[in-house]
């Protein structure tokens, strides 16, 4: 596997079969900037083939799961490498550029390996998306979260709308991304998008816990039930209903610039 400058990757030397995967841009708030995405991805193509790991714990450095997309990083609006603050006018490219959540996030839900999400600290739109791609989610008691989209006039994309539906309900998840209100770890625990609220010194170990005991399983049974399951709410509510998330991504872009522009 490439070395990797936004992620830490590492196997647990008590626990064969464990990797810990932490957000490492704590300086930004973990924010999932274009390199991210190559990072996550470049991880998920490595794992698919990886049969010795069969739990991967997801994290954030520093105090914070993530802030989200970083916007001066051309996370869906701009190019990976394009100057902060720019935009390509291309729209083939902005429509690929715009794709790259859906494509990370997919990437995720698509891993054979049980994945534990352990939210530290705050977490901000695309990775609250990201959690909603993980198995069973752990949150420290300060947790904090918010889909704050809509306010930045930019609809959520991502695929995310029917993945929250499936853990939140149609209801909770209108009100979570119209109001872009703000909700804590309890508030998450009780609506059923966390499965565990632990105190902050807590988070990891816990997480390790969880690992160890789901490592204990018979392997086979445990890959049969997440396959199972993942197809379960996936005919329940599709994700490909959102096939035109990047397109509308690209015009709240385009309108964005024709409003700036006067």
């Amino acid at each position: 596997m490439r070395a990797m400058d936004t992620l830490l990757v590492q196997r647990d030397p008590d626990l064969p079969g464990l990797v810990t995967v932490t957000l490492n841009r704590p300086e930004k708030l973990n924010a999932i900037s274009g390199a991210v995405h190559s990072d996550l991805q470049a991880l998920c193509r490595y794992l698919q083939d990886d049969a010795e790991s069969r739990v991967v714990i997801f994290t954030g450095a520093g105090r914070a799961f993530s802030a989200g997309a970083d916007l001066g990083q051309g996370t869906g609006d701009a190019a990976p490498d394009a100057p902060s603050g720019s935009a390509t006018r291309d729209p083939l490219a902005e429509r690929i550029n715009a794709s790259m959540g859906n494509r990370t996030a997919a990437a995720i839900e698509a891993l054979d390996q049980v994945t534990i999400g352990a939210v530290n600290g705050l977490t901000i739109g695309g990775a609250v998306v990201f959690l909603a791609c993980m198995d069973i989610r752990l949150a420290a008691e300060s947790a904090w979260f918010s889909i704050p989209e809509v306010d930045l006039d930019i609809p959520l994309t991502w695929n995310a709308l029917p993945r929250l539906m499936r853990e939140l309900g149609p209801a909770r998840t209108k009100e979570l991304v119209m109001t872009c209100d703000r909700f804590t770890a309890v508030d998450a625990l009780r609506w059923g998008f966390v499965n565990h609220v632990t105190p902050d010194a807590e988070l990891l170990p816990a997480a390790r816990a969880l690992a160890a005991k789901l490592l204990a399983k018979d392997p086979m049974s445990l890959a049969l039930t997440k396959s199972t399951t993942n197809a379960l709410a996936e005919a329940m509510v599709p994700a490909h209903v959102t096939h035109s998330d990047r397109d509308y991504l690209v015009l709240a872009r385009q309108l964005a610039r024709q409003r700036k522009d006067g």
